[in-house]
Formats: structure tokens, sequence, C-alpha cells
């Protein structure tokens, strides 16, 4: 060793010596076994814990992934993102996997884990939760129906702005449902959340005009905000705004532009409205009078009504049956079909 002279003839020494060679090995042994646990501990170094702000966006990133494939209508991927999401606390990928559950779409249909995932998700103070949980509680979907808890949860949604919310809280107070029956309430939450562009609040809040509910009666005020609500393609204030063309309430009356209206209606499904149609023809309106298509529309109205309603259709179409040939009735038949199958696309 370098620096270290032994002396053979000196026993003193020569022990000397042994004891440094040893301690300067054993030196060297450790100093290789530091560094072999230097580099296992290095190998073994778990990342930096990441920041709120890099969770968040991965978040949001996934969240984004999620709606880009349900969109696509991959919805195994997007109920595979949502649910990843779900697990992690995500309140909206929470939300997501609800609906999903209630459509049935990337996974088996279940309103019981619907409800479950919308209230981890309504927990955590979402607002589209809380509304949708509180939907599922007045309907008892899922869950043990509850007028009581429905208002809760409509109230937390609507305090924080949330249109739907509004109009469904709106609703109760209207209909007198889990609290007094309040006019004006209901008028302030329709009109907050028809200022939002909420179609059924919007509607709701041509009622009250129309029946005077809560304001002086006013036609023209009700037709005003029917028509917003129709050009939306709410079915039902398309239909009410044909009747109003029809009868010529708060507005001019206009045969054309109430079957303009009908059939937009008819074309969501409302079965009065070809029922309606139906009749219009009966009577010349809209056109001239002709049985084929009275035939047609009572037989596409047939589809959709029910009850009473079904009853008088169909002794108005076999009325008419009486007085045509069998040419004809074979011809408004096809029609009927045509009509249906086109999505009202094709009705002439």
């Amino acid at each position: 060793m370098t620096g270290l002279k032994c002396y053979p003839s000196l026993r003193r020494r020569v022990v000397w010596c042994a004891v440094l060679l040893r301690i300067r090995v054993l030196k060297r042994a450790s100093i290789v076994a530091l560094a072999v646990v230097l580099a296992l501990t290095a190998c073994q170094r778990k990342p930096p814990e990441k920041t709120a702000e890099e969770k968040a966006a991965e978040a949001a990133a996934a969240l984004d992934a999620g709606v880009a494939a349900y969109e696509r209508a991959d919805y195994d991927a997007a109920a595979a993102a949502f649910r990843k999401l779900s697990e992690e606390g995500n309140a909206k990928g929470g939300n997501n996997l609800a609906h999903m559950y209630q459509e049935g779409k990337g996974v088996p249909p279940n309103l019981e884990e619907a409800a479950k995932w919308y209230r981890m998700a309504a927990d955590k103070g979402l607002a589209e939760a809380e509304n949708s949980l509180g939907v599922m509680y007045e309907n008892g979907d899922g869950i043990a129906q509850s007028i009581e808890d429905a208002l809760k949860l409509y109230q937390a949604a609507a305090q924080q702005g949330l249109a739907e919310a509004e109009a469904n809280l709106g609703r109760l107070n209207y209909e007198g449902l889990g609290v007094a029956q309040n006019y004006p309430e209901a008028l302030r939450l329709f009109r907050s959340a028809t200022d939002k562009g909420n179609a059924g609040a919007t509607f709701n809040l041509g009622l009250m005009y129309a029946n005077g509910q809560g304001v002086m009666k006013d036609l023209n005020e009700a037709v005003k905000w029917y028509r917003t609500a129709a050009e939306q393609g709410l079915a039902v204030a398309e239909f009410n705004l044909a009747a109003a063309y029809e009868d010529g309430q708060g507005v001019m009356r206009d045969y054309g532009e109430a079957m303009k209206w009908y059939r937009a209606a008819a074309e969501q499904g409302m079965g009065l409205a070809p029922n309606n149609l139906a009749r219009m023809y009966a009577g010349g309106r809209g056109g001239p009078a002709k049985m084929v298509k009275q035939h047609m529309w009572y037989s596409v109205a047939l589809g959709a009504l029910t009850g009473d309603d079904a009853k008088r259709a169909e002794d108005y179409r076999d009325a008419l049956e009486s007085v045509m040939n069998d040419n004809e009735i074979m011809q408004a038949k096809t029609l009927a079909v045509q009509c249906k199958e086109s999505n009202f696309k094709n009705c002439e």
C-alpha cells in the first residue's frame, strides 16, 4: 500500500501493519456498499408530488376526453373515463357517469347507480347533480320518492343560479308541491330561468300570462313567450302557439301558421297535434278539405293518443272511411306510414 511500510523484524510493527491494512480494506468495502445503497435509493425514489394545479389540469383533460368520446358515440370509452374520475372523487365525472347510467350508454341502465353518483357529485356542491338528484327524488326514480328532498336540492342548485333548478323550483311553487302555492315566487323563478334561456320556464311564464296567475291576464304576452319557447323546439309550446293561431287568441288568426306549428309539435310525438291537423282538414282550414289527409292525420294521431282522445280520433277516422272508396283509404294509410317513417317530413 502506498505510504505504508512493514517491518518483518519488529513484531509490534508487523501487527500494526496488518491492522492498518484491514482497516483500509474495510473502508473500501464500506464505500462500495454505500454506493450500492445510494444507487438503490435513487432507483426507488418516488416522483415528486403533483401540485393541486397539475392535478386539476389532468382531471380537466380526462373529463374533456370523456366528453369527446361521448359525443362521438364511443360510450364505453366515455364511461371508463368518467368512472375513473368518479372513483377519484371528481364531481363532474360522477355527474356524467350518473347520466350514462340513466341512459344505459356504455353501462347497463341502472337508476340506483345513477342516484348514487349524482349524490356523490351533489354532496360536493355540483349544481347540475343537485338538480338531477332532485328530479330523481321527485319522480321516485331509483330512490324513494321525496318531494321534501327534491325541494331542498332544487333550492341548493337554484341558489347557484342553475336555470334548470330555477325552473323546477318555480314549478313546485306554481303547483304547491312541497311548499305553499306561491305564484309570485313561481313567476320570479320562471323569469330568472327564462333570462338564461330555459325553454320550459319560458313556456310556463307564457302559461301564467295566459291564465292570469301572479300577473294580469295578457294573451299577447302569453303568445310572445310561447313563440320564444317554440323556437327553442319545445313541443308543448309549439302546440300552444299553433292553437293560438288557430283560434286567433293573442295573435291574428292564421291557419297556415297553425298547421305549421301543429306539424312541428307532431314531429316530436305530441299526439294531439296530428289530431288537430286532421280536424283542421275536416273544417277546410289551412287548405282545401281532403278526406285522404284527414284520414292520414287521424291515423298518425292514433299512434300517440290514449283514452278518450284516442277513441274520438278512431271514431272520426272510421266515419271518414264510411264515405271513402277503397283507393282513397289505401292512399291515406300509405301516406300515414310515409309520414311517420319520414318523421313528418313527407306527409303530402
